[in-house]
């Protein structure tokens, strides 16, 4: 008994070696083979160059080259659209979407708000308090409708500036009509109060 259990235990463990060996030079003839024989065919189009960002126009022009064929691409070659745009901004040190943070050295009043720049009609700016951090983030939101927004928690006071294009041809109602938004407290308040 015990020595079917050891010739067992035994042929389980033994090596099985594989009866023809491929060999690593036949690899590499194949592979060089592959390489001539893409090396032979005549490309389709020419490769797109790379645009700085001073020559784009159009959308079109944020489309990437892409990769050289079996190489991972980077960001930067397969990035469209706005991120590419982000991209090439980045690269020439310029901010695209104005990402800094708003100015926290002061309180913003009514006579001198802390401006917030937007290129759409509604913009949500957090406030964190003055001096900054003081309490959590209060998240206000301002519109074109509605430009003035003043925190609850410390009083300050948010105006938007619209600095999109004047008019936006693909935003209509779609025939809902126009959304009144509901009464606060700012729309009872006299207005030499203001």
């Amino acid at each position: 008994m015990l020595l079917r259990r050891t010739a067992v235990a035994l042929s389980r463990r033994a090596v099985i070696t594989p009866v023809v060996r491929r060999s690593f030079t036949s690899s590499v003839i194949r592979r060089e083979e592959k390489s001539s024989q893409a090396a032979d065919t005549p490309p389709e189009k020419a490769p797109k160059r790379m645009i700085p960002l001073e020559e784009v126009r159009t959308m079109d022009d944020l489309l990437p080259p892409g990769a050289e064929p079996g190489t991972i691409p980077t960001d930067l070659e397969q990035a469209t659209g706005m991120e590419r745009l982000e991209i090439l901004g980045k690269m020439q040190g310029i901010d695209i979407f104005d990402m800094k943070p708003l100015d926290a050295s002061r309180l913003g009043t009514l006579d001198n708000p802390i401006m917030v720049n937007s290129f759409g009609d509604e913009q949500y700016a957090g406030c964190t308090g003055f001096p900054a951090d003081s309490h959590w983030v209060k998240w206000l939101v301002i519109s074109r409708d509605r430009p003035i927004g003043r925190c609850p928690k410390c009083g300050n006071v948010l105006k938007m500036n619209y600095v999109g294009p004047p008019d936006d041809p693909d935003h209509d109602d779609h025939g809902h009509g126009k959304f009144e938004e509901p009464k606060t407290f700012a729309d009872y308040v006299r207005p030499e109060y203001w």
